[in-house]
């Protein structure tokens, strides 16, 4: 399969500004630091870790909706933080974001049909009767009816709410769809009806995604490849199924050990992190994770562990990872 994104030491810093009027200190926080993945064609990379890990600026650097500090992201073999405004708008329509709000994301003035259709008058894709059967047949492909095209945001619950965001990212039929936590607002019966229909619309438009999220029950339904993050960093990247029969990272096996387990009686060995994240401000030297880890030694405080390959498709970045 052909490699449609490649992100190679991706970087985003936060400046923020301390002190009086006349002596301003700037603290940088390192929300994205050296994030490196290729993405292949028709592929699901699922994006995983804790609330302030640095998922959601990955995604959005992904897609210029927020400029990197540093690093390189390549579409299709453009390098995009290299494209100027107008090139970058010719590109946008092959890219287009899922976000996690179904209340936020949707303009509470534009009727559901001008919503999805608008992807499409700013890209001029058709005709105004091509655009019109385009919206009905993307709200019949989501599990809505062109009955609801007059209708508002405000009228919809939160799942319908999601569908109509899905459909509006698809009007412009785009290759690369970033899904930022799309099922986290939702309820767990509705999320399960959002993970299918996404499953469904990747096969039938062969899109290739990213789907960030917190709960790792969720993305290994969905899910090729699997990367887990934490404090801005790639730790674990993996085929799915390997990541959950295999974790290697200390971190990784804490995530799945908090995975609720439907029978109340099965043995579950909990593993409870000790301590809280550190500031992003000011990240541990070394590994970042060895102020929590249980394995932590004294290479852990001072060498950052490379990206080592436990298997073809399964890499590392721990000291005590057994290869």
């Amino acid at each position: 399969m052909a490699v449609l994104l490649e992100v190679k030491d991706l970087k985003k810093y936060f400046p923020i500004k301390k002190g009086s009027f006349l002596s301003k200190n700037i603290v940088y926080v390192k929300a994205v630091e050296d994030v490196s993945f290729e993405l292949n064609e028709g592929e699901t990379l699922g994006i995983v870790g804790e609330s302030g890990c640095g998922k959601s600026t990955t995604g959005r650097c992904i897609l210029r909706l927020i400029e990197p500090t540093s690093g390189t992201v390549k579409f299709d073999g453009k390098d995009l933080n290299k494209l100027s405004k107008a090139q970058m708008r010719e590109i946008r329509k092959d890219m287009q974001f899922i976000f996690q709000d179904p209340f936020a994301s949707l303009n509470p003035r534009l009727t559901v049909g001008e919503t999805i259709m608008e992807p499409m008058n700013n890209f001029n894709i058709g005709d105004k009767k091509q655009r019109q059967d385009r919206v009905k047949e993307l709200l019949n492909v989501v599990g809505l009816s062109p009955y609801h095209l007059t209708r508002y945001p405000h009228e919809f619950s939160g799942g319908q709410r999601q569908r109509i965001g899905i459909a509006r990212a698809l009007s412009a039929d785009p290759r690369l769809v970033v899904c930022d936590e799309p099922v986290s607002a939702l309820d767990v019966s509705i999320q399960a009806q959002t993970i299918n229909l996404l499953m469904d619309l990747q096969k039938q438009y062969n899109l290739t995604m990213v789907f960030i999220a917190h709960d790792l029950s969720v993305v290994k339904h969905i899910s090729d490849r699997v990367a887990v993050m934490y404090l801005g960093s790639i730790v674990e990247i993996s085929d799915y199924k390997d990541l959950y029969d295999n974790p290697t990272h200390p971190y990784t096996q804490a995530l799945l050990s908090a995975i609720p387990q439907p029978n109340p009686k099965a043995n579950k060995n909990r593993i409870i992190l000790k301590g809280d994240i550190p500031s992003p401000t000011k990240p541990p030297s070394g590994c970042k994770f060895h102020t929590r880890c249980m394995y932590a030694t004294e290479i852990c405080k001072t060498d950052v562990p490379e990206m080592r390959e436990v298997s073809e498709t399964h890499s590392v970045a721990c000291h005590h990872a057994k290869i």
